[in-house]
């Protein structure tokens, strides 16, 4: 795919896991694959020329040997035009992918020689008592009798459910378009649960909520009707925008609004989900602090679920299997690179697989806490504390947040919904008897259509890269701008002919209407009510 990209988008480049929370947006608002693969290509050549060549200048004959550099030729592209090497300065032998094992079979030829039949037999005899992990940790739970007194201590904190079929009157709806997943939630009039969805986005948030509409409407009883819908989240501007929903509200107000239905005298919520956190201080019932990871992302999900993936293990069986290791490894907390050296090293020591997920267990909170939100002292988070968050679904997370916190806490069996369930209340709060949604039903939904453009703003040195939805009605949702002028100049011309580019003005864009550069300038008379000059 990196073979037909025409821009390059900045990704962070120093930490794997943290790479994907640029990434994703880029997904969702519909950036060209294209172009996201050759993006990643060139992060990795960043990292290298910045992080491991430290400063010095790549200069003179550049060989280009292992795995990655022979499989992806792609990748090669991006160093050489990154270097400006010429032909005769790159250096591509024949079979580079096998270098390191060459030149471990050269090393061994001037060593004593052993016999294939006695390393198999080191292998399958040798005597691994003393392979112990050196250090490990007190373990999550003492026994089963522990674990199970844990289980029935959070199962209070329930929502109750109604059945959707029997249910007759108003309803309300919460939409939580994620940076990975979507949640909805449809709530009673007496805010129990009628509906819910919780699926990963595929990549195309308006497609996966459009998706769960139409499930939700085929269920829904003749005798019910929306009365209002608010969505929250990465997707809110576009999901709001597309299929006009009533409201769009920012996440911590959402969270805090669910955060309160569970524990009205809330001082703390830490809120985990796969790729960012929030922690939010409550003060005289009102957010007054709000913390969010700006730099890392191992203290979140994605963090377990690379390690598990690593390991050949679905996270959920990976979470299970640490709820009762004996020895949990000691793996400090640091960042996923740094944190997989440690996770071979315990591995060599005898650390089993329950072992290594109660320690990544213990470091996500500890990252979590002290790395990613600068907590200074545990005790100020108070005793009234929340957790949330898809990633609060994993027991051993939650156990370990307890254990470092020092407090029982509180974590709703709906964790991974709460943004859902948030904005459903908020929708709930600002309906009027008689009120119905706006949002577009279900055939309405089907006739959607859009296109993607792009372009770059212009309007200061940022020059952002802008994406234009446009919308088979004519309306236009523009993603990708750090400020309102953006919004502005990618709602006023998709084409930027060198007309429109230079004034900006009406008389401009008419004139781009005469030239007929743009094949959706009859929106722009619409918009801008021309009639020429």
């Amino acid at each position: 795919m990196a073979k037909d990209a025409t821009k390059i988008y900045p990704i962070a480049s120093r930490c794997g896991v943290f790479a994907k929370t640029d990434v994703q947006p880029l997904i969702n608002d519909g950036a060209a694959k294209a172009d996201i693969a050759a993006s990643i290509f060139q992060a990795v050549v960043n990292q290298t020329i910045s992080g491991l060549a430290a400063g010095h200048k790549i200069r003179g004959h550049v060989a280009f040997l292992g795995g990655p550099l022979y499989f992806m030729d792609q990748l090669r592209v991006r160093f050489i035009e990154t270097l400006n090497l010429t032909p005769d300065e790159v250096i591509f032998p024949a079979d580079p992918q096998l270098f390191v094992a060459k030149g471990a079979a050269l090393y061994a030829n001037d060593q004593p020689q052993v016999t294939l039949a006695t390393l198999l037999d080191r292998l399958e005899n040798g005597d691994d008592s003393a392979m112990k992990p050196a250090h490990s940790l007190p373990p999550l739970f003492k026994d089963d009798q522990e674990l199970a007194a844990f289980r029935k201590r959070h199962a209070k904190a329930q929502v109750a459910t109604r059945d959707l079929a029997s249910y007759r009157g108003t309803a309300f709806l919460g939409i939580d378009a994620g940076s990975t997943t979507t949640k909805v939630a449809l709530i009673s009039e007496d805010d129990k649960l009628l509906y819910t969805y919780y699926d990963s986005n595929d990549g195309d948030p308006l497609a996966k909520t459009k998706q769960i509409m139409r499930d939700m409407t085929a269920k829904l009883p003749a005798g019910v009707t929306i009365g209002k819908v608010a969505v929250t989240g990465y997707g809110e501007h576009l999901i709001k925008n597309a299929l006009n929903v009533d409201i769009g509200e920012v996440e911590t107000v959402a969270h805090y609004k669910a955060a309160r239905y569970f524990e009205p005298d809330v001082d703390f919520i830490l809120d985990i989900g796969g790729q960012d956190m929030k922690a939010m201080t409550v003060s005289h019932e009102a957010l007054s602090t709000i913390k969010l990871n700006e730099a890392c992302s191992s203290g979140c999900g994605s963090f377990l679920e690379t390690f598990a993936t690593s390991l050949n293990y679905d996270i959920r069986d990976f979470a299970q299997a640490a709820l009762l290791a004996k020895h949990p490894s000691d793996l400090g907390s640091r960042c996923t690179v740094f944190m997989n050296s440690k996770v071979k090293q315990v591995q060599k020591e005898g650390a089993t697989i329950g072992d290594i997920a109660a320690g990544l267990s213990m470091s996500i909170i500890k990252n979590a806490l002290f790395k990613v939100i600068k907590m200074r002292r545990v005790e100020d988070m108070g005793q009234h504390i929340v957790c949330q968050g898809g990633t609060f679904y994993n027991e051993a997370v939650l156990r370990a947040f307890e254990q470092i916190a020092g407090v029982e806490v509180v974590r709703p069996n709906i964790a991974g919904l709460m943004g859902a369930y948030g904005v459903a209340l908020i929708a709930q709060e600002n309906y009027q008897a008689g009120d119905q949604t706006t949002m577009l039903d279900v055939a309405a939904m089907d006739d959607l259509s859009f296109n993607k453009e792009y372009m770059h703003c212009g309007g200061c040195e940022n020059n952002c890269a802008l994406t234009i939805t446009v919308f088979n009605d004519g309306r236009r949702f523009v993603t990708g701008n750090r400020c309102e002028r953006g919004e502005a100049r990618g709602l006023s011309c998709a084409c930027r002919s060198p007309t429109v580019r230079s004034t900006w003005c009406r008389k401009s864009i008419s004139a781009c209407l005469r030239t007929g550069r743009c094949a959706a300038s009859w929106r722009l008379a619409a918009r801008w009510g021309c009639r020429g000059c």
